[in-house]
């Protein structure tokens, strides 16, 4: 027993690691030996990936669209051919042409809208809830049309009203006139005509696609009850077009405010517009600063006009 006490206090005890202990001690090794770096976790990695994936796309967006756009911006606030800053912008808002491109670019964008979305909500309804033989073919014809060009639908229009087109042609056959009574193309009325005419199916396509998810149950029992048809679609139908008809409605009003084919087609000299104005200033004219004012504004009229549909389709739950 007393030779068992002697050993066991000649082993030293080992105590808690001392800072700056000698090399081979507890405390020398867990100095002079670095921690592990932590692994690195699976969701960090797929971030880093998602970020690397994202930098082409970013790099042609802005190669391709916003270093034109800034060029733009900057030939507005500071002209080539001199001038100080705003300056270009003083003299177009000074101008009596760009007022008058305003008015008319707003005045024209507003109806053709309007005329759209009566024109298209009424034939939606035909289509999607009047039984006749082709609607699908129709519906499907809707589809084609959207890849339709502009001009296209302008120059359709210009063989049957144009000023030799058939139904000119047609009355002075049957009277023997000398000229026809149709010459409205040339006017504003024909270029609202010509972009209700192309833009009317933008506004159909949203409202047939609406028109699919709604319950028929509700329209049957709306029936049943004795409501008219006039009373179904205003208390059943519009409600749940109401969406589509914002969507189908802001996308014709930004369009027609950058629509320039179909007033360059219809040969309307004395309708004038912002892209209109714009292609005169810049191409005619060579009034590059003065072009890219007008694009300036243009281009935050459709941008806000965008944004205001955005926050009021936020806040009806579009």
């Amino acid at each position: 027993m007393a030779e068992a006490t002697r050993q066991i206090r000649a082993v030293p005890a080992q105590g808690p690691a001392v800072p700056g202990g000698p090399a081979g001690s507890p405390a020398g090794q867990a100095r002079g030996s670095a921690p592990d770096p932590a692994p690195q976790t699976p969701e960090k990695a797929r971030g880093i990936a998602r970020w690397l994936w994202s930098v082409p796309p970013v790099a042609v967006l802005a190669l391709v669209f916003l270093y034109p756009l800034a060029l733009v911006v900057q030939q507005s606030l500071i002209p080539e051919n001199g001038g100080g800053a705003f300056g270009a912008y003083a003299s177009v808002f000074r101008s009596h042409a760009f007022r008058e491109a305003l008015g008319t670019t707003v005045w024209l964008a507003a109806g053709a809208t309007a005329g759209c979305l009566v024109l298209g909500f009424t034939l939606a309804l035909i289509i999607a809830f009047v039984p006749f033989p082709g609607a699908r073919g129709v519906a499907k014809f809707i589809d084609v049309f959207l890849s339709f060009p502009s001009f296209l639908i302008t120059l359709a229009l210009l063989f049957i009203y144009g000023t030799v087109g058939m139904a000119n042609g047609l009355w002075t056959d049957v009277t023997g006139a000398a000229d026809g009574p149709f010459h409205f193309l040339t006017t504003p009325w024909g270029v609202l005509l010509a972009e209700i005419t192309y833009f009317t199916p933008f506004v159909m396509r949203p409202l047939l696609a609406a028109f699919s998810q709604l319950d028929t149950a509700q329209l049957e029992v709306a029936s049943s009850l004795g409501a008219k048809p006039a009373r179904i679609i205003r208390r059943v139908i519009l409600p749940e077009a109401l969406p589509a008809l914002a969507a189908g409605g802001s996308l014709v009003l930004v369009m027609c405010l950058n629509e320039f084919g179909i007033v360059l087609f219809t040969g309307a000299k004395d309708v004038t517009t912002l892209p209109m104005l714009i292609y005169g200033k810049a191409i005619l004219e060579s009034d590059y600063a003065a072009a890219c004012v007008v694009a300036v504004v243009n281009i935050a009229i459709s941008v806000g006009l965008f944004g205001l549909y955005r926050v009021v389709s936020k806040r009806a739950g579009a």
